[in-house]
């Protein structure tokens, strides 16, 4: 099985910093505004991006919150093992405040639409935005679409984008990885 990587660690950097400048250029100081990461793998991307917009650009009192969409999504019925949900942890309204949404990849559109739904219990944002790391182009079976991307990926959708983050692997590094061919036994 090849791999094709799509971004080096030092390319991730890269688009980390210039994903930072984009909110700050619409954010300013973020007085108003809060971050969302998805759990459980926007996580890493919402974390990696503070931390950015507080060391590098001293942004201050900066409210990031990780938002669990397990029992939103309009497929978690449909799987044959019990999910498995990760804790909420948002101690704050996002009542008449600017949100950020921050996923790792944007594929169908689902996980964004129930994190709409989702959100609806923490209060009733003015505006809501989207953040992806990837954005698979041809792959939406919903209308959305992201206000900032790291870059634009056209893969078919039997291939998978993988996206590794040195916290949970030895380094970063995203590639895309073809279909399994199917085995007959």
């Amino acid at each position: 099985m090849s791999r094709k990587t799509l971004l080096t660690s030092r390319e991730i950097d890269i688009i980390l910093h210039r994903l930072a400048c984009q909110l700050i250029e619409n954010h300013n100081d973020f007085s108003n505004t809060v971050l969302i990461g998805l759990q459980p793998r926007g996580t890493y991307l919402a974390e990696r991006l503070k931390k950015i917009l507080i060391e590098d650009y001293q942004i201050e009192n900066l409210k990031l919150g990780l938002l669990d969409i397990t029992f939103y999504r309009d497929d978690f019925r449909r799987k044959d093992e019990p999910l498995e949900a990760t804790p909420t942890k948002i101690d704050f309204l996002i009542e008449n405040k600017k949100v950020v949404i921050i996923d790792d990849v944007l594929y169908s559109g689902r996980s964004v639409r129930a994190a709409l739904t989702a959100l609806q219990a923490f209060g009733r944002p003015v505006n809501i935005e989207l953040l992806v790391l990837i954005d698979r182009r041809f792959s939406r079976h919903l209308p959305i679409q992201p206000n900032y991307r790291g870059r634009q990926v056209d893969a078919i959708n039997e291939e998978k984008v993988v996206v590794n983050w040195k916290e949970t692997h030895s380094k970063d590094e995203i590639y895309l990885i073809p279909k399994q061919p199917k085995i007959d036994n």
